[in-house]
């Protein structure tokens, strides 16, 4: 696939910019704050509709302006498609594609395929465990677009969850209040305990209908199921790929390993299984193990929202004992391992975005990248100088200048 065009307007420090791409690698070149990644955040979003950096699409558009707008023309092997996506800063967005108003954003996911690789992805290693799921999850989506219903699906169920226990926590906490108050009027000489939560109610019940918290536990288990297989499915994937393109940029010295940190207790051939019911069950008996803990916390727990994925090199845990330059190689490794698989489930090379990484890489590292990438993904990059490339490499490549919104050949 190419991207062919892009037109922003209102988007970001973006007023009206149309760009052409003419070449297989365009380098952005600026300074910073010019609207570099900005752009690579517009082809992004047509990707995969979210933006890594904000949630709200009022803050994607141009000086508080109503609305916003990216269109582009892609080619692909089955012939030329344009893609539009509308921000709105009051409304909803709204999507056309082949200019046709779509009303289901699944059929717009991942028309466009794209791996993106920037200097926040050197966190992903060392981060917290929310970054990695947010990188399974794109990930996933990329080769699976339903996935982004059954995950949004599965958030719903979790936020009416929530809901309810922290409801039932609020009206247990009333009921210490009262308790404690009446307590006090009998016996007011009594010293004051110093928090009036630690006063526990003799035969205090859970204040909500346990036949409504269990229908919400057989909906949460049911969509949690899912998220996690189709998590493991794709890491499962990935994990060869990975450990391969690891092994090549440390010159075989080390060994990479990638493993689904579930929060349940489920084996992994369980779930390699494909054994739904089996992850299911797995996943209401961890929830009543953690009821009361749920209960008195007023949240859930028990879920995919709290799993990890965790990366060891040489058997040893990478997010504590890994140095800069080991991190570095594995999330180069993971990433060159998404371009991979992107084209062999796809068919088609996906899109490589690179934002401010390569200064981030040394030498060795960024030649690993570069070779990789020769004429083989379509790939845009941002940068303040062009000292880290190649005289040759840069004859092949498109090379605009970003300043203050507007891009120009360089």
């Amino acid at each position: 696939m190419y991207l062919k065009t892009l037109h922003l307007r209102q988007f970001r420090n973006y007023f009206d910019q149309k760009v052409a791409f003419d070449a297989p690698k365009t380098i952005l070149v600026g300074n910073n704050a010019q609207g570099k990644s900005n752009l690579l955040e517009a082809v992004e979003l047509l990707s995969t509709l979210k933006s890594h950096r904000v949630g709200r699409d009022r803050d994607l558009i141009l000086d508080s302006k109503p609305s916003g707008q990216i269109d582009a023309t892609l080619e692909r092997q089955a012939g030329p498609i344009d893609l539009a996506l509308t921000l709105r800063s009051q409304a909803r967005r709204t999507l056309k594609l082949n200019g046709e108003p779509l009303r289901r954003h699944l059929d717009f996911l991942s028309v466009l395929n794209v791996v993106q690789f920037s200097c926040l992805d050197l966190d992903l290693v060392r981060g917290g465990p929310e970054g990695r799921r947010n990188w399974i999850d794109r990930l996933v989506i990329q080769l699976e677009p339903i996935y982004a219903h059954i995950l949004q699906q599965y958030n719903q169920i979790l936020r009416q969850r929530n809901a309810l226990l922290k409801r039932s926590k609020e009206i247990r906490k009333a009921e210490f209040s009262e308790s404690f108050d009446k307590m006090q009027f009998l016996a007011p000489e009594s010293p004051e305990p110093e928090n009036k939560e630690d006063l526990a109610i003799p035969n205090s019940q859970f204040p909500i209908p346990s036949s409504e918290l269990a229908l919400w536990d057989a909906q949460l288990a049911t969509a949690g199921a899912r998220v996690i297989r189709r998590r493991d499915r794709i890491l499962e994937r990935l994990m060869p790929l990975a450990r391969n393109w690891h092994r090549s940029i440390s010159g075989s010295a080390e060994v990479l390993d990638v493993k689904y940190d579930a929060n349940i207790e489920v084996s992994s051939e369980l779930i390699a299984k494909e054994n739904l019911e089996g992850v299911r069950q797995a996943f209401l008996e961890k929830i009543q193990k953690r009821a009361i803990a749920e209960q008195f916390q007023g949240t859930t727990l028990v879920g995919p929202h709290r799993d990890d994925i965790t990366f060891t090199i040489n058997s040893t845990p990478a997010r504590q004992y890994a140095s800069q330059g080991q991190q570095r190689t594995l999330v180069l490794a993971l990433k060159l391992a998404e371009l991979q698989l992107i084209e062999e489930v796809v068919g088609e090379a996906p899109l490589l975005l690179l934002d401010d990484v390569l200064a981030e890489l040394d030498l060795s590292r960024q030649n690993q990248l570069l070779e990789t990438i020769q004429e083989r993904f379509q790939t845009l990059i941002t940068t303040t100088h062009l000292g880290a490339f190649d005289t040759q490499w840069l004859r092949q490549t498109q090379i605009l200048s970003v300043v203050a919104g507007q891009i120009n050949r360089f």
